[in-house]
């Protein structure tokens, strides 16, 4: 299982007239989390595109369990538990920094797609081999969670 923790915090703009943080920002949220996980062992994103892979959502939930406020400084956890196929699950959960409370969980699931074809297909051996050597850290002992 790989663990990572991307802290950011809610802006002014992401909030309805309560201040409460509207309720599609916490895609958004998905997305920041799920881009700097990926950088963080070794595939940015942009690197993918310009081999000509993206990664479109194809299915996508969300729980909503307490609001987040404005000024609220969040960590989102994006939880990959799986060596990545075609497909890529991904779990996340949204918590206040230095709160246990969960705001949020969610689930999004993309695939690989060749863009010159624009088809479905497996993960390249490259993202199959960062996601192994992350499993295989994690069991030896590294820590889970990254910042």
């Amino acid at each position: 299982m790989i663990r990572h923790i991307y802290r950011r915090r809610v802006r002014y703009r992401e909030c309805d007239p309560m201040s409460v943080a509207y309720h599609t920002f916490y895609l958004d949220y998905f997305e920041e989390a799920r881009t700097e996980a990926l950088r963080d062992i070794g595939l940015p994103y942009k690197e993918l595109e310009d081999s000509g892979i993206i990664m479109p959502v194809v299915e996508a939930s969300v729980r909503y369990l307490a609001p987040a406020r404005y000024d609220d400084m969040l960590e989102i956890e994006t939880i990959f538990e799986e060596i990545p196929r075609v497909r890529v699950n991904i779990s996340y959960t949204v918590r206040r920094e230095n709160e246990d409370t969960l705001l949020a969980t969610g689930t999004v699931v993309l695939c690989f797609v060749d863009t010159e074809r624009g088809r479905p297909i497996p993960a390249p051996k490259a993202i199959r081999d960062a996601f192994s050597s992350e499993f295989s850290a994690e069991a030896s002992g590294a820590p889970e969670a990254k910042a």
